[in-house]
């Protein structure tokens, strides 16, 4: 707890700084302020520990399980539905989708209807989650064959670039940030876990080397795919 307190610690000297300093005004709602402080604390300290207790061990502990078994269709299959599963309940896509609903109803590009704006939401999603999906199939793949990372960022990049040049301006930031928020709480941890397991499992692979890098294809894939995404709607 005293660690979690300290990591958030930079953040709350910023923003005390700049409400007394800087503004000069009082902080309000002084006890909901920091009920919810405190609860910040809790929460990440015990998402924290449960990470060490319970998501990286199982992502490793599958990984060496489907490596031990031998089989690359279902090791791409959990891969899919890994990088699938989680995606759709990461919270901050839930929440940025939502907002790009609401803005675009609000913008007239789509109707301001409650049902248009679930769909163009849902829509948002399972294009970003099927997209962290193919991503982390690509860096298993990767892991298997040992290519080397560098030119599969960079060509992805490219494609970005030129994606960037040809898709509605409307879609352009939000594609970008989809590549962000898809890296969160739920994601990171389990992918991670899984490339390093993966790498470990493997004669001939190092996870310092080849267990890492899965999370790029995460952040990568989803500009890709929610360009084209609204290249099409």
């Amino acid at each position: 707890m005293l660690g979690s307190l300290r990591d958030l610690l930079p953040i709350i000297v910023v923003i005390g700084f700049f409400q007394l300093v800087v503004l000069q005004q009082p902080l309000p709602n002084l006890g909901q302020l920091f009920a919810g402080v405190v609860l910040v604390v809790l929460g990440l300290t015990f998402f924290i520990h449960g990470l060490e207790q319970g998501l990286f061990p199982i992502g490793e502990s599958m990984a060496h399980a489907l490596a031990r078994k031998g089989s690359v269709f279902w090791l791409i299959a959990f891969a899919f539905a890994l990088g699938f599963g989680t995606t759709v309940a990461e919270p901050a896509l839930i929440a940025v989708a939502a907002e790009a609903a609401s803005i675009a109803a609000q913008a007239n590009v789509i109707e301001a209807s409650e049902q248009a704006q679930h769909d163009y939401a849902f829509g948002l999603r399972m294009t970003v989650a099927l997209s962290v999906g193919i991503a982390i199939v690509l860096g298993v793949i990767r892991i298997l064959k040992g290519w080397p990372i560098q030119w599969i960022i960079i060509g992805g990049y490219i494609l970005v670039v030129i994606m960037t040049m040809l898709a509605p301006p409307e879609i352009i930031g939000i594609a970008y940030d989809s590549g962000g928020v898809t890296t969160s709480t739920i994601t990171v941890p389990l992918v991670t876990a899984l490339g390093v397991g993966l790498a470990s499992s493997i004669k001939g692979r190092n996870p310092m080397i080849d267990g890492f890098g899965l999370i790029a294809f995460a952040s990568l894939t989803p500009m890709i795919f929610v360009m084209a995404y609204g290249m099409l709607i």
